[in-house]
C-alpha cells in the first residue's frame, strides 16, 4: 500500500455492503489521508424481517446507519441513489449516474462488487457490472454522456478497480490495526445485525478476516480481484 494520498469511491448495491465488504481496508486509507467517497445504489428498502416495517421508513434507516457507519471510518461523502432493493437494473441511466459521480469524484481507485461472483444478490452482481462499465470505457470519453460537460464534469480515467467479495482474490489489504474499526463501523447498521449478539459478530468478523490474512501471510486481511491499466 502506498503512503501517498489518494481518492477512492466505493459503488456498492446496499447500506452496509463496504462495511462488510472493506471496512477495514477503508478505514485503513482513511487513517493514511485517503478521500474516500461512497456511492450507494439502493435504498436497501427491503432487508427487513419485521412485519410492521414499511419500506419508505426503512430506507430512511438505512440512510441514516449508512451516514453514521461512513463517518465512524472517515468517509468524506455518500451519495445514495436510491433505486429499490432487488430491482436494481442495468441500465444506460443507472450507468450514467455512475459515470457522473466517477467524474464528479476523480478518483484514483473504484472498488466494487465483483460481478462474477457465482452466487450473489442480483443487486450486487448489476452494481458491480454497471460500475465496471462505468469505469470503462463510459467515464474516460467525453463522447460518453457529453451532457456533462455543461456541468463542468469532464472526463475521468480510472486507472485502477478492486472487485469486492471475489472468490478469487489476488490482491490483499492488511487490516491488522483496523479491524475494530470495522466491526464498530458494522455495529452503526443496527438493522441489519441487531439480532446478532455483539460478542458473535465480532467473533465472525475476526474469524472470517483471519481466514483471508492466511492466505497472504498478514494476521487479518480483506481480499479483492484486481484490475489495473497503470
Amino acid at each position: 500500500m502506498t503512503s501517498e494520498p489518494r481518492r477512492a469511491l466505493v459503488i456498492t448495491a446496499h447500506p452496509d455492503d463496504a462495511e462488510f465488504l472493506c471496512g477495514g481496508t477503508i478505514a485503513r486509507w482513511c487513517a493514511e489521508g485517503w478521500d474516500v467517497f461512497y456511492v450507494v445504489a439502493t435504498s436497501g428498502d427491503k432487508g427487513s424481517h419485521d412485519p410492521d416495517m414499511t419500506p419508505e421508513r426503512l430506507a430512511s434507516v438505512r440512510q441514516e446507519e449508512q451516514c453514521r457507519a461512513a463517518e465512524v471510518l472517515g468517509v468524506r461523502e455518500c451519495v445514495f441513489l436510491g433505486y429499490p432493493d432487488g430491482f436494481l437494473q442495468d441500465t444506460p441511466e443507472f450507468r450514467g449516474r455512475l459515470v457522473r459521480e466517477i467524474r464528479r469524484f476523480k478518483p484514483d481507485l473504484v472498488v466494487a462488487w465483483d460481478p462474477y461472483r457465482p452466487f450473489n444478490h442480483r443487486d450486487h452482481r448489476v452494481a458491480g457490472q454497471a460500475a465496471f462499465d462505468a469505469v470503462y470505457p463510459l467515464s474516460r470519453s467525453h463522447l460518453y454522456y457529453s451532457e456533462h460537460l455543461t456541468e463542468g464534469l469532464e472526463p475521468h480515467r480510472v486507472n485502477e478497480v478492486l472487485f469486492a467479495g471475489s472468490e478469487q482474490p489476488d490482491y490483499y489489504v492488511d487490516i491488522s490495526r483496523f479491524i475494530n474499526k470495522k466491526i464498530e463501523a458494522l455495529l452503526c447498521h443496527q438493522s441489519q445485525v441487531g439480532r446478532a449478539p455483539v460478542k458473535e459478530l465480532r467473533k465472525r468478523v475476526r474469524q472470517r478476516a483471519a481466514e483471508v490474512g492466511k492466505q497472504a501471510g498478514y494476521k487479518l486481511a480483506e481480499g479483492f480481484r484486481r484490475l489495473n491499466w497503470g
